[in-house]
């Protein structure tokens, strides 16, 4: 009898037994089984002696859940899903990856929820972060209103964590008086892994909505690699910077609102925070403008890179150091540095917004200390100060989706919300 993807096989090397589910793989010259363990381990099928089948697979009917009934001693949390690992399981039978929504389904993958808060739980949309665009931001806060009218006490968005600052900062900006948290959770290892994040960045962020006075939009992820804290970071000043760990998110050039201990709930504040207020009417600006650029500077560049933007309403130009770019002519071999300083100056007086940010992911930008810094200032392009080039990005195409272009150029400058900080303490540097 064949093996098929979802039996129970126990395989016989001259080295080991291995038994566990026979996982579908058409990408190596190995068969994979998931141990009881929950992980994949991959046999080299030239290694194989044997294969035998303990149980063959069956499939399981779904069944019509009941909707579980409402607490009314527990407050209410409402998840909306944009996608991502976190709200996906793992059919150990078949090796697919299922989504799960309800709040029925929600309860089973999580059921710490039950003991903290009555479950609501939605789809916005189920995607990769990388296919986010601006018109999904408008979606996100349409459903996000749509919950506040219904008087939740708080909002979890699931996203995934590829953008998730881009779109921390979009949300921030876009809801204006939000007066019930919004945090804003991923996972960096998907539930079928023992490593997994998921479950703890979810049951601390929910933990953090019900025992803290905490209103506005913030982040919640892993603080290190162990599972005991997750951090609550401010929307504007977090940032992924390690493509899989599980502490990949940090704050830069701030602290961290809060620290959540994932098995007591003891939430530990680090910094300021707006409180929750019911006075404050939310107010929904989710206009982004599509015509922005972001150009990162680098060595040997031309003027065609920069004259590209002509046409754009806004650009961030992402430059060295304090804020610099090649516009410089120290000898002969930078003579085409003139042309791009006079690139800038046309996309500048095109009409495009030209915002300066640093490549440097701690620090700020200061364009009064080199010449070349000042001659840029003195072409048009404006300071984006210490806000990361994302947030700079997001809020310049928020400011020209909402407001004059006179407007923007002076409050692409000013501190709206949390973005821009006047002074950087020393430990606010890898903090």
């Amino acid at each position: 009898m064949t093996s098929k993807p979802g039996d129970r096989v126990k395989v016989t090397t001259k080295d080991s037994v291995k038994e566990g589910i026979l996982m579908p793989n058409q990408e190596t010259s190995s068969i994979v089984i998931k141990l009881d363990s929950g992980y994949n381990v991959g046999i080299d099928n030239k290694k194989i002696e044997g294969i035998k089948i303990i149980e063959k697979y069956k499939s399981v009917k779904q069944t019509t859940k009941k909707e579980s009934k409402k607490d009314s001693k527990k407050p209410t949390i409402s998840i909306l899903h944009t996608g991502g690992t976190i709200a996906s399981k793992v059919d150990y039978r078949t090796g697919g990856v299922v989504s799960k929504f309800s709040p029925e389904e929600i309860l089973e993958m999580f059921p710490e929820l039950k003991g903290i808060a009555n479950i609501e739980s939605r789809l916005i949309s189920n995607m990769f972060s990388e296919d986010m665009r601006f018109k999904h931001y408008s979606l996100i806060c349409k459903a996000i209103e749509e919950e506040v009218k219904e008087n939740v006490d708080g909002i979890i968005l699931t996203h995934g964590t590829d953008t998730m600052g881009y779109s921390a900062a979009a949300l921030s900006f876009a809801l204006e008086n939000i007066n019930i948290p919004l945090i804003i959770v991923g996972s960096q290892r998907s539930s079928d892994r023992g490593s997994t994040d998921a479950a703890s960045n979810l049951i601390a962020a929910a933990k953090f909505i019900t025992g803290s006075a905490f209103a506005g939009v913030a982040v919640c992820m892993h603080e290190n690699t162990n599972d005991s804290d997750c951090l609550i970071m401010p929307a504007t000043k977090t940032r992924k910077i390690h493509t899989s760990r599980r502490d990949a998110f940090k704050v830069v050039n701030d602290r961290p609102i809060a620290r959540v201990n994932y098995e007591s709930g003891k939430i530990n504040f680090l910094n300021n925070y707006a409180k929750k207020s019911k006075s404050d009417k939310l107010l929904i600006k989710d206009n982004f403008e599509e015509k922005v650029g972001f150009l990162k500077c680098h060595p040997n560049m031309f003027p065609e890179q920069f004259e590209f933007f002509k046409s754009y309403k806004g650009l961030i130009i992402e430059g060295t150091g304090l804020g610099q770019a090649p516009v410089g002519n120290p000898n002969e071999l930078t003579k085409i540095h003139e042309k791009n300083l006079k690139a800038i100056e046309n996309v500048a007086k095109s009409g495009c917004v030209v915002v300066m940010s640093s490549q440097c992911i701690f620090g700020r930008v200061h364009m009064h200390v080199y010449s070349g810094a000042i001659d840029l200032q003195k072409v048009g392009v404006i300071s984006g100060e210490d806000m990361l080039p994302e947030t700079a990005f997001i809020k310049l195409a928020w400011l020209l989706g909402n407001f004059k272009k006179d407007e923007v150029k002076d409050l692409v400058t000013k501190n709206l919300r949390g973005e821009i900080n006047e002074r950087l303490l020393e430990d606010e540097f890898l903090g």
